[in-house]
């Protein structure tokens, strides 16, 4: 049976969840640590459209979580699959991802906010 790439990629964004940051200490690993990162963000990306609006709603109302919430959830989304698309590009330099939280499912309940510069892994 031949692997799929769909099966690859769930593959690689299982090697994200693992816990490799204690052990993160060697070029390869941080390397597989940013590989793994960007291409979790690059698939859930989407996931920020029902995340902006939760925040949204709890903070500002369904009112707001429709318009404004719809609208930042877009932006958010664009931004976590195309900085996902760039960790992938460049896992050879081993960042810390731009976006945080690092992962969508890190704390749902938190609105997405983004590094101002960029760090090299420890």
């Amino acid at each position: 049976m031949k692997p799929t790439l769909k099966t690859l990629l769930i593959l690689l964004a299982l090697l994200a969840v693992t816990p490799l940051t204690a052990s993160a200490s060697s070029y390869p690993s941080r390397m597989g640590l940013k590989l793994g990162n960007g291409i979790a963000n690059a698939v859930t990306g989407i996931g920020e459209l029902p995340k902006a609006i939760m925040v949204s709603n709890r903070a500002h109302g369904p009112a707001y979580a429709a318009s404004a919430g719809l609208v930042t959830g877009l932006f958010h989304m664009v931004g976590r699959t195309l900085l996902g698309a760039g960790d992938v590009a460049t896992f050879m330099i081993p960042t810390k991802p731009i976006i945080q939280p690092d992962f969508i499912w890190e704390n749902f309940k938190q609105e997405t906010t983004y590094r101002k510069t960029w760090e090299l892994l420890p």
